[in-house]
């Protein structure tokens, strides 16, 4: 019985040194994404792949792992390592920093996004993984507006203007992009 449960376990959560590997290769995916970097001249957030790599890890990894992945991520980047983007100042500073919000807002992006990725079926998948996806853009978007109207004391009107409008047709390609890509993956690895 109790070696019936831990195959069980072992095939939905792979090993230890399996999880540890994906969560640092998920940090690793976020800090190249980071980096693909083009700076707005009228917001002080840039326009990165960012949100992007936070989809394919919640819909790959789902949610836990996901959400360690991009907690390792703050970790390193408030470390000091040049995980950030390279148009913020980097450091503990860049998470106290106008794109503060939408950094800390990863893991609990992935977390639900992820939790939504995990209880897809086959049938519904392509549904499910859509929704999961869009709820990490929305989630993001919200706590890095309402860091940004905490800390830049603006009227709602301008953060939504300078911290969410203009970032939303990208969102819903990156989107969409990170399930074509998931999805894609997925059946890649089925038929090999």
């Amino acid at each position: 019985m109790s070696q019936a449960l831990a195959q069980k376990h072992s095939e939905k959560f792979g090993s230890l040194p399996m999880d540890a590997g994906l969560v640092v290769a998920g940090s690793l995916l976020m800090a190249v994404c980071a980096h693909v970097s083009i700076p707005l001249w009228f917001t002080p957030v840039p326009i990165t792949l960012q949100t992007f790599g936070v989809a394919v890890l919640a819909l790959s990894l789902g949610g836990w792992r996901s959400a360690a992945a991009l907690s390792l991520y703050l970790i390193e980047g408030a470390a000091g390592l040049p995980v950030f983007s390279p148009h913020g100042v980097g450091g503990i500073a860049q998470l106290v920093g106008p794109t503060g919000g939408y950094l800390m807002a990863y893991p609990l992006a992935t977390l639900i996004g992820g939790m939504l990725a995990e209880r897809s079926t086959p049938q519904s998948k392509l549904v499910r993984f859509t929704l999961a996806a869009l709820s990490c853009d929305a989630i993001i978007l919200f706590c890095g507006a309402t860091w940004l109207l905490l800390t830049a004391h603006r009227p709602v009107a301008t953060i939504f203007m300078l911290a969410v409008l203009p970032f939303l047709p990208g969102e819903i390609l990156k989107s969409s992009a990170a399930v074509v890509v998931t999805l894609g993956k997925e059946r890649l690895f089925r038929t090999s």
